[in-house]
């Protein structure tokens, strides 16, 4: 397996996706549910010091669509994005097998993930709904 694929889609928001990451799908959603809904240099501080691999994987995508919207237009305001959604989905996985005792064999599963983050500006993202009493 190579490096994981990274696509953009172009959006009315910016939509990075990272495909195939060598990561647990329930490992990347912990790291997922930290960032999801704040602004992007907010995420971006809360990456660098969390103690999670999947960490080092979102930091990098989340760069990336920064690079992206910088690239294609000028004038946008980091400052005023935010991590709209975020989602991890279930990539395929790799069965490898492990010799047991009395020549039988367990199944490996080494589990792979696809990692969705979409940015927005403040103005059009949808704000968390207020606690209700």
């Amino acid at each position: 397996m190579g490096k994981p694929s990274l696509k953009s889609e172009h959006h009315s928001a910016n939509r990075v996706s990272a495909m195939s990451v060598r990561l647990a799908p329930r490992k990347a959603r912990i790291v997922v549910d930290m960032i999801r809904g704040l602004g992007v240099l907010d995420a971006l501080s809360i990456l660098r010091f969390t103690n999670k691999r999947g960490a080092l994987v979102i930091e990098k995508l989340i760069e990336s669509a920064l690079s992206n919207i910088e690239h294609s237009d000028s004038s946008a305001d980091v400052d005023a994005l935010r991590v709209t959604r975020a989602w991890v989905n279930e990539g395929p996985t790799m069965r490898r097998f492990m010799p047991r005792a009395q020549g039988r064999a367990t199944r490996i599963r080494k589990r792979t993930c696809h990692i969705h983050i979409e940015l927005d500006s403040k103005r059009g993202a949808a704000h968390k709904p207020a606690d209700k009493q």
